[in-house]
């Protein structure tokens, strides 16, 4: 089978001709159809990403397809069965074996590209404002990288809410997306003042912050008391500092969150989650944006998409 692999991480990834693995007690087999790509798959192929499985290791942390067949002990599904899976890696393939406790059964009317565009961008975005941030009906929400894989989720999540959002994305194009997910406020992160732009509008209960860097600080200023800042990740590439003191006149709380890290201490919370979500999903309210669909033989491109941020919602892979 194809798969799309880091050998070394001096070397970029390639499509390289593997043998495919029978499944072992307790795991599947998958024929994928799609693979959804993250901002994380760019660190785990230079190696900077928390967690670096031994290589070589074919990239793409969450995708969907067709059980194939099943390994012993296993009789939560069975072959045929399409489900969508967060396995942290092996997604850019034509084939998988992944732990049959990961795989989620997907709905009937839910194509298998957006399956694979689902369970991070959401599940990251449900469980920061619900479960991390208890976000409430009527609370303003900032929203930072709004249009992009994580980012255009929350906007939606947090209309879903109930929440007043403020959106905070690079140019008109990208803020016109998050204005369609439903924010009220659009703000241009190459603006001035952003800080003093959120204020105007009354300041932030809860900040969404998938950046990093200066936007960060900007948005930690403008937090009104109480308010509750959840770290997302560092798409400008710089990891703010945060000043303590800040934190004590205020009353503020910073939480971060590592959502594919509940799997090993609490995975009810991710489970939990995904039906939700699914639920939201099949009544209508919740669409995946996506932004380009690239076959498998163009991996690379499809990657530079996010490098370069070409890319708004989600980019996926598939397997044609």
């Amino acid at each position: 089978m194809r798969a799309f692999q880091i050998a070394d991480f001096d070397s970029p990834p390639a499509l390289t001709d593997v043998d495919i693995e029978p499944p072992a007690a307790g795991d599947v087999a998958l024929r994928v159809q799609a693979c959804g790509l993250n901002f994380a798959d760019l660190l785990m192929a230079q190696g900077r990403y928390q967690e670096r499985p031994a290589l070589p290791v074919t990239l793409g942390m969450e995708m969907a397809g067709i059980v194939t067949a099943v390994g012993p002990g296993v009789d939560t599904v069975a072959p045929g069965d399409r489900v969508a899976v967060f396995n942290g890696h092996g997604g850019l393939a034509d084939a998988a074996t992944v732990p049959a406790n990961r795989c989620v059964r997907i709905p009937t009317e839910m194509p298998a590209t957006h399956a694979a565009a689902f369970q991070v961008a959401y599940g990251t975005s449900h469980v920061a404002l619900e479960h991390k941030a208890a976000l409430r009906p009527g609370e303003r929400l900032v929203v930072t990288g709004a249009a992009g894989g994580v980012g255009l989720t929350a906007v939606e999540i947090g209309v879903l809410m109930g929440a007043e959002v403020i959106a905070v994305a690079r140019g008109q194009d990208k803020l016109d997306i998050a204005r369609k997910a439903g924010a009220r406020h659009l703000i241009d992160s190459e603006s001035n003042d952003i800080r003093g732009q959120i204020k105007a509008l009354g300041g932030a209960d809860v900040v969404y912050d998938a950046v990093g860097g200066p936007l960060f600080t900007e948005c930690l200023r403008a937090c009104r008391p109480e308010a509750r800042i959840l770290v997302i990740g560092f798409a400008s590439g710089d990891v703010p500092q945060i000043p303590a003191n800040h934190l004590l006149v205020k009353n503020l709380s910073v939480m971060g969150l590592y959502w594919g890290g509940y799997l090993a201490f609490r995975p009810e919370v991710l489970t939990g989650s995904l039906a939700r979500l699914f639920d939201w999903y099949t009544e209508g309210k919740l669409r995946p944006h996506i932004s380009h669909e690239v076959p498998l033989s163009n991996a690379t491109e499809a990657l530079d998409l996010l490098r370069q941020r070409k890319s708004t919602g989600k980019v996926v892979v598939t397997m044609t």
